[in-house]
């Protein structure tokens, strides 16, 4: 999800395919590939990140079994803070 003019993006992880701590089981079946798949996953969400935040965006992170409530609650609240961030920057005209 994005908040383009709050410059907010969101992101649901699954926990198999970017490797929650809590929830992140090993493949059995070519344990090889699927585990250097999550791993690279892993590695190109930490260049998002780094890649928003360098061009000014609040990167919102939350796994898949993280309840829908909270990370709502999270989301409008970061979203509300750069919006008001942002009128308090602007000049009156």
């Amino acid at each position: 999800m994005v908040f383009r003019p709050a410059k907010v993006a969101v992101f649901i992880d699954g926990c198999y395919w970017h490797g929650c701590p809590e929830h992140y089981v090993p493949p059995k079946t070519n344990p090889g590939y699927w585990s250097d798949k999550v791993a690279r996953n892993m590695a190109r969400d930490r260049d998002t990140d780094q890649r928003l935040e360098a061009a000014g965006w609040t990167v919102l992170r939350f796994w898949e079994h993280e309840p829908s409530e909270d990370c709502a609650t999270r989301i409008a609240a970061e979203v509300e803070k750069r919006r008001s961030a942002a009128r308090k920057a602007k000049p009156n005209s």
